[in-house]
């Protein structure tokens, strides 16, 4: 039986766009992304829906970013709106701060793609990142087009992983969902209590240093001169962090003690300086020679930072 998108009702705002109804998409091809701003998942599928969104526009099809969000400050519509300016996106998004459009979907996943045709029909899906060329070409047949696909790259986070040498799982560091932690005597759920990095970290271990408090979704940065140290194994590392109040909060990365140098990310310089100012995922870490086993340590010269996970590529 032919299942039809429902209608894209519910959204708080919209972006790039006035609210969109059936009448505003009869008769056009659709592609429904479901997003949420700090997935790394996203990120890197992003540059393949920005790429087939500018390259099929002029052929009828359009795109709807619908943004969920997964973590409770993502919200807040300015943190959106200020991914959807870094990220270059000119298609309209709905912000479906109360998941009106996830449930009349029944959507499970962030990033899923809905391909829907002239009649609103759903003839295709995809949850995840990857499947690229299977994508776009079912977007050339919806739309009856054949030509050969887009080129399309990312850079900073949105570059594909390193999945060989990727051994390091995405690590939530909130009570509710977080695992691994290593700081000598647990957690303190809920309450401030000055924590201690371990003698040694094993891989994907991840401990506190200075005075944090330990909240469902994050953890949160009491005082000045806390910090976050993981042992990992990626080409890249990543933290989605918040600055609580809004103030900036300046920041140092130390890879095995040391800056990074050539090993930074694209929100930190050579000697590991970067500046927390906007409700984010932060890319700490890059390395361009052979991935390695590594120690990331995060210091924070104030408080109200609060950090909610760690990602890798």
């Amino acid at each position: 039986m032919a299942v039809h998108l429902p209608p894209l009702n519910g959204a708080v705002e919209w972006l790039n766009s006035e609210p969109l109804g059936p009448a505003d998409l009869r008769g056009r091809v659709v592609l429904v992304n479901f997003w949420t701003l700090t997935c790394i998942n996203w990120l890197r599928q992003e540059p393949y829906v920005r790429a087939w969104s500018q390259a099929y526009r002029g052929d009828g099809l359009v795109v709807v970013g619908v943004h969920t969000p997964e973590f409770s400050f993502e919200h807040e519509i300015d943190w959106v709106r200020r991914a959807v300016a870094a990220r270059s996106i000119d298609y309209p998004v709905a912000v479906d701060n109360d998941y009106a459009i996830w449930r009349a979907v029944d959507n499970h996943y962030w990033p899923a793609l809905y391909f829907v045709d002239t009649d609103g029909v759903i003839r295709d899906e995809h949850f995840g990142e990857g499947r690229y060329e299977q994508s776009e070409r079912v977007l050339q047949q919806l739309l009856g087009i054949e030509r050969d696909l887009v080129p399309v790259e990312g850079f900073g986070p949105e570059a594909e992983a390193d999945w060989n040498n990727l051994r390091t799982p995405e690590t939530y560091l909130g009570f509710s969902r977080g695992e691994h932690f290593a700081s000598p005597n647990g957690a303190a759920l809920d309450e401030r209590r000055d924590y201690e990095l371990p003698e040694s970290l094993g891989l994907n271990q991840w401990a506190l240093a200075g005075p944090w408090t330990i909240g469902s979704e994050s953890v949160a940065l009491d005082a000045a001169g806390g910090s976050i140290a993981f042992r990992f194994h990626a080409r890249d590392a990543h933290l989605v962090l918040s600055p609580g109040s809004g103030q900036s909060i300046p920041f140092r990365v130390l890879l095995d003690g040391a800056p990074p140098g050539p090993a930074h990310g694209v929100d930190v310089d050579d000697d590991g300086n970067g500046v927390l100012e906007d409700g984010r995922l932060y890319q700490l870490v890059r390395q361009h020679d052979a991935v390695r086993e590594r120690t990331l340590e995060i210091t924070f010269d104030e408080p109200g930072a609060a950090a909610y996970a760690f990602t890798f590529g």
